[in-house]
């Protein structure tokens, strides 16, 4: 295992931790990447775009003209496409573009993520925040004291409000908690920054400790079945 320094909020050093191999050491998959980066943006979508057809616009409900002796191309309804006014042809309508992403790619995709920021030395780990009270001014001048510059995404445990927000109001800094960790915030910035706490660790379950649960494990231990009653005798029956 790589080893890293843990940094102090003031800049100090307070040991050092262990990067799990299979987490931030691992050769960073770009196609398995892409595609759940591409799924989750396109999950982000509305998807509410609708426009009305010929049966939703109002009018038309008689034909406009008659059929013969207007020296006009016959017409039926002022609801047709070509009308001003008309419905629309093949327009868009409400739908849900999120894609079904298997949980071992979607690990695999953070696992790359983090191990393609590990490699470039864009990984921190901090000793803890400590702030008496909310407060931008000091987390501001923390970060500038750990040399973090650039887009900073925060892993930090969603119940420390005091930290929550005292970062929250920085633009540069993305807060996420532990369990919402992903390949597509960590992409998205220069520096990933732990604390002792939500560092990942996969010394057991290396899927759920990055966030993703881990398959079931079905018992391969057959079940027997109770053995059929066999019939009475004549003697036993008439007993």
């Amino acid at each position: 295992m790589a080893s890293i320094d843990i940094r102090t909020q003031g800049g100090g050093k307070a040991g050092t931790a262990e990067l799990d191999e299979r987490i931030f050491g691992i050769k960073p998959n770009v196609p398995v990447m892409h595609q759940v980066v591409t799924a989750q943006l396109a999950a982000k979508r509305a998807g509410s775009q609708s426009t009305r057809t010929r049966a939703e616009v109002r009018g038309g409900g008689a034909k406009p003209f008659r059929q013969k002796g207007t020296g006009r191309a016959r017409q039926g309804s002022i609801r047709a496409p070509h009308w001003r006014g008309g419905g629309v042809a093949l327009g868009p309508k409400p739908r849900s573009y999120a894609q079904k992403t298997p949980k071992k790619m979607v690990a695999l995709a953070l696992r790359s993520a983090l191990s393609d920021r590990a490699s470039e030395g864009r990984v921190m780990v901090v000793d803890g925040w400590s702030f008496d009270a909310p407060s931008t001014k000091h987390a501001k001048q923390a970060l500038g004291v750990l040399g973090l510059e650039g887009k900073i995404l925060l892993v930090v445990d969603a119940n420390d409000e005091v930290v929550v927000r005292s970062f929250r109001n920085l633009p540069e800094v993305h807060i996420l908690d532990r369990g919402e960790l992903n390949a597509y915030d960590v992409l998205c910035s220069d520096w990933v920054v732990f604390t002792r706490e939500t560092l990942p660790v996969t010394a057991a379950a290396p899927a759920a400790a990055i966030g993703v649960t881990a398959e079931p494990q079905i018992s391969s231990t057959p079940v027997t079945e109770p053995a059929a009653a066999e019939p009475a005798t004549p003697e036993e029956a008439s007993e």
